[in-house]
Order: structure tokens, then C-alpha cells, then sequence
């Protein structure tokens, strides 16, 4: 799944808040490292953020975030290299300290396997030592908050609306975004839908993938670093070494 027309309201309807206590988290955990790559890095807010302490690269699958990312950055006045690229394929890509995956984005993959993929990936693209780190939807956020979900949006020219269902696999949801533009060709608004699908697991599913790939020193927290994982934290936040 690429993001197409939530591309364009995705920065709209993030809170700007979260950017900054992502980028706390990373701060607090990053010990010595010069570069960083940030992996589904969307329209960039992160990233931009982390570019006054490292050196760091954006990369996404949806091509119109990242037209939005270099965009942003270039009003920030800063120079940073974004790059396409599927989480599952990072060959191309050189080695980093760190390397990071916000956002729910590792909970796009489909399985575990893809799962393996994508955290072998950021192993082999590691520096000895470096630090992996990543969140997740928990299991409470994914069984117990997100089914029967919905929110509307409306703008001047164009409206949103979200309702997020069950999925067919275990802890997995359906977003179904609707997206409603003023067309004056016609005189009317035209729709155009998209289906996004997100799956987590159990904590332990999670570090057993990252350990049989090789991580140590795995820890995981909710709320951003602050505390424990409790049964009713939304996001669990893992940090793994290389």
C-alpha cells in the first residue's frame, strides 16, 4: 500500500507534538551516533526535526510524501537526502549508527515474515553497535480502540473521513480513508477511497523475530521511553543493538 490522497492531509492531521517527543525519544537514546536513517520517514516532520543533531537520510515507499518531505525541508533551510525505498528492500542504502521507524509504520507489514525482513534489513544496514529503534501499535490500541473508529475532516475544497474496522487476521485492523475533492470540471466533489491495513503482535513475538536475526540489548517502554508497557498503553516503543 502506498499512500496516494492521504499524502496530502497526512501533515494536516498529525499533532505536531508528537514529532517533538518522537525526537526526544531518540535524543535520550541515541548515545553517540553522527547518522541516522530514518525509515518510512512520510512527509518528513521527523526527520527535519533530527537533521539539527545528525546526519541524517529520509526514506518512504510513497513517492508524493516524499515530494512533500523535500518540500518541507527546503523551507526549513536544510539539506537532506530523501530516498524511495521499501522498508523490506534497503540494498541500495549505505550503514548507519541508527537507524529509526516511527509512526506504527513496521505494522504495515503483513506478516511475520515481512516482519523478519524488515528488521534484518535495519540489521545488515547497522553499524556494529548501532541502535535500531521502532514503534508499535499495542495490542490494547489494535483489539480494543481502533475497531468502530471514525473521523471526519473538512477543509475549504475537500473533506475526510475514517472508520477503521477489524481485520481478517488476529490484532489487525482496516482503515478505509475516504477522500473527498471539489472537482470544477464537474461542479462537485469526487471520492476516491483508500484501504490501509495494519497488523501487530504480542511484545514477545516482536523480540523473538529481533533476536533470531541477530539484536541485543532489547528493551521495550511505552510513552515514549517514560514508562512500562502496561495493558492499556497505546504504543510500545522497542530499542534494539546491533
Amino acid at each position: 500500500m502506498i499512500y496516494n490522497s492521504f499524502a496530502r492531509v497526512y501533515s494536516e492531521l498529525m499533532d505536531d507534538d508528537l514529532y517533538n517527543d518522537w525526537a526526544k525519544y531518540v535524543e535520550f537514546r541515541a548515545g553517540n551516533a553522527k547518522n541516522l536513517l530514518d525509515v518510512a520517514c512520510g512527509t518528513g516532520d521527523l526527520t527535519i526535526l533530527l537533521a539539527n543533531q545528525y546526519d541524517v537520510t529520509g526514506t518512504d515507499l510513497s513517492e508524493e510524501m516524499l515530494k512533500i518531505a523535500e518540500e518541507k525541508s527546503k523551507d526549513a533551510g536544510v539539506s537532506i537526502p530523501f530516498i524511495q525505498s521499501n522498508m523490506l528492500d534497503l540494498f541500495e542504502l549505505g550503514n548507519y549508527d541508527l537507524i529509526t521507524c516511527f509512526d506504527d509504520s513496521i505494522c504495515y507489514l503483513k506478516d511475520e515474515d515481512e516482519l523478519a525482513i524488515a528488521f534484518n534489513q535495519a540489521y545488515q544496514h547497522l553499524n556494529d553497535g548501532g541502535k535500531y529503534l521502532f514503534d508499535a501499535h499495542s495490542l490494547y490500541q489494535m483489539d480494543e480502540v481502533f475497531p468502530g473508529y471514525m473521523f471526519n475532516h473538512k477543509e475549504e475544497d475537500s473533506a475526510f473521513m475514517w472508520s477503521s474496522f477489524e481485520g481478517e487476521n488476529p490484532h489487525s485492523i482496516e482503515h478505509e480513508l475516504t477522500f473527498f475533492d471539489w472537482d470544477e470540471k464537474i461542479g462537485g466533489y469526487k471520492a476516491n477511497t483508500e484501504i490501509h491495513r495494519e497488523r501487530t503482535y504480542p511484545i514477545t513475538t516482536f523480540v523473538s523475530i529481533l533476536e533470531d536475526i541477530g539484536f541485543k540489548n532489547i528493551k521495550v517502554s511505552a510513552d515514549f521511553g517514560k514508562s512500562e508497557p502496561k495493558q492499556d498503553s497505546n504504543r510500545w516503543f522497542f530499542e534494539a543493538e546491533k
